[in-house]
């Protein structure tokens, strides 16, 4: 009975340890001075990684109407705190400037979820 006991709480754990960890963030080790120099770099990088790694905001390549709608749902749904207008400026003029729109993917290629 407890071997049954005991092998049903480690299954448990298992099953919970992923959602766990989805919970909580753990940034590794990153820099403002590894991305686009600009000003506002500062800004933008502690503004996003609050919440995430900024690799994740690098990889994007928005507009500004864009750009604009993602912050604007990181406040509505991930519970970001609002940035006054003089640091949304701040943080837009830089992600404009830095990671622009790119090219359309070809056919099949990785289409970026946040662009729609």
């Amino acid at each position: 009975m407890m071997l049954r006991f005991a092998g049903l709480a480690v299954a448990g754990a298992l099953m919970i340890a992923p959602a766990a960890a989805q919970t909580s963030f753990a940034p590794r080790d990153e820099s403002p001075d590894e991305f686009v120099a600009g000003k506002g770099r500062d800004e933008t990088f502690y503004a996003c990684t609050a919440c995430h790694g900024f690799k994740l905001v690098a990889q994007q390549g928005l507009s500004r109407v864009q750009w604009d709608d993602s912050i604007n749902l990181m406040v509505r749904r991930h519970n970001m705190p609002p940035l006054d207008d003089k640091d949304r400026e701040i943080v837009l003029n830089y992600l404009e400037m830095a990671y622009p729109p790119r090219a359309p993917a070809g056919r099949g290629g990785f289409q970026n979820p946040f662009a729609k």
